[in-house]
């Protein structure tokens, strides 16, 4: 083919796909004269928007055979870095059709092109062995004896490095979701990406390897974003704390108050009835309508607040009326408040999982700020744990009232058409 045959083939596929571009077959460090910017290891780089930033060492050389027969030395086109944002529900598939959209395909030597194949490695840490012995068993043959568990350290590039010779590597099925993946893969420093090169041995492209965000990085804008929120929580649970304790003091000052006049009513009948003139004929009427009025006011009460008439029942009114006012005057945001610790939860649980699935221990107060803001979170957990129990405690009693009431109902109707 003339050069300028080459030079129109050129244009004609920098069109048709954006690999095919001028200057394409001159990496991007020769370009920028920079080589201490090339990537020598691909990174799974974790995002504030829980997707993972997948950045591959790309220029990778790609070799097509055709080019090869009039080229010993082997022509490589060059590609700029790669980088590609994953969800971790997205399975490897998925990821292994991205990286071919953007790779040169392959030509054979029939001239038929085809994408180039992708594999994903992880390296196969084996199993746990298993300590216990059986019955006639020595203790060296229990210890060899291999258990179906598998060895698991999670913690990514953060742990002990080995030499390759060490590593054993298996392949993973292209319907694996890539969290599942990362996280068995974080039993090693790092997995493989295998970019096929042609069907000759001698054109395979070396694998790139990509470094495992370990339990640190996957957690990193979570535990960030719940530092920033307990400093919130313990000012506000500072205010909280202070209006409650006022509201819970004035409760108690009002029913010794209460304590108070009862016992105040009491000495007053005594020393009517006893120790003046006026005696039983006049205190009796007047302490008959006292209960009526008491009776009456208890039945007021009872209609309002639509619970129990009871002394725990009026105390949780009465402290909640005053919480509201202190928590007004003390500028203290109930919605807030309540979206602050919901969204903390949330994160706790979030991390919480994550170190589940890494294998690790969370220091829970470092990120928390202290054992405080952790103990105001689980009373809060509680607290609506406790509230939700309540209400559908109330609606399974609402359901079998009606549900009694209907089949009353039904019996009454059953038997007025029996007669």
């Amino acid at each position: 083919m003339s050069h300028e045959d080459q030079e129109a083939r050129a244009k004609r596929l920098q069109t048709k796909r954006p690999w095919h571009r001028e200057d394409a077959d001159q990496p991007p460090a020769n370009k920028n004269k920079d080589t201490g910017n090339r990537h020598e290891k691909g990174k799974l780089l974790t995002t504030p928007n829980r997707l993972l930033k997948l950045t591959l060492p790309l220029p990778v050389g790609m070799q097509n055979e055709k080019d090869n027969k009039d080229n010993e030395e082997g022509q490589y086109t060059k590609i700029e870095p790669l980088s590609l944002f994953l969800h971790p529900q997205q399975p490897i598939s998925y990821v292994e059709r991205l990286i071919q959209a953007e790779l040169p395909p392959l030509v054979d030597s029939k001239g038929r092109e085809r994408p180039p194949n992708v594999y994903f490695w992880a390296e196969d840490t084996g199993s746990e062995r298993n300590p216990d012995r059986r019955e006639g068993e020595d203790e060296e043959t229990a210890k060899k004896r291999s258990s179906h568990v598998a060895a698991y350290s999670g913690l990514g590039h953060e742990g002990a490095e080995r030499h390759d010779k060490d590593k054993s590597w298996v392949r993973w099925g292209s319907s694996t979701e890539m969290g599942d993946f990362i996280r068995e893969a974080a039993r090693g420093r790092e997995f493989a990406i295998q970019v096929e090169g042609g069907d000759d041995p001698k054109n395979q492209v070396p694998e790139i390897r990509v470094s495992v965000p370990s339990f640190a990085d996957r957690t990193y804008y979570q535990r960030m974003r719940l530092r920033r929120l307990s400093t919130q929580i313990e000012h506000q649970a500072a205010i909280k704390q202070e209006c409650d304790a006022l509201a819970h003091r004035s409760a108690r000052r009002l029913a010794k108050g209460g304590f108070g006049v009862l016992v105040g009513w009491w000495a007053t009948v005594y020393y009517v009835t006893f120790l003046t003139e006026y005696g039983w004929d006049l205190v009796e009427p007047i302490t008959y309508l006292a209960s009526l009025t008491l009776i009456l006011g208890g039945y007021f009460w009872f209609l309002y607040i639509s619970r129990d008439l009871s002394y725990k029942a009026a105390m949780n009114v009465t402290v909640s009326r005053h919480q509201t006012a202190l928590y007004e005057t003390r500028g203290f945001d109930v919605r807030k408040w309540e979206r602050l610790v919901e969204e903390a939860n949330g994160l706790r649980t979030e991390i919480r999982r994550a170190a589940y699935e890494y294998d690790v221990d969370w220091d829970e107060a470092a990120d928390l700020g202290g054992e405080k803001v952790k103990k105001v979170l689980e009373k809060e957990v509680k607290r609506e744990k406790a509230k939700k129990e309540r209400e559908e405690a109330d609606e399974a009693e609402a359901e079998e009232e009606a549900e009694g009431g209907e089949g009353e109902k039904e019996e009454k109707e059953g038997k007025k058409g029996g007669k």
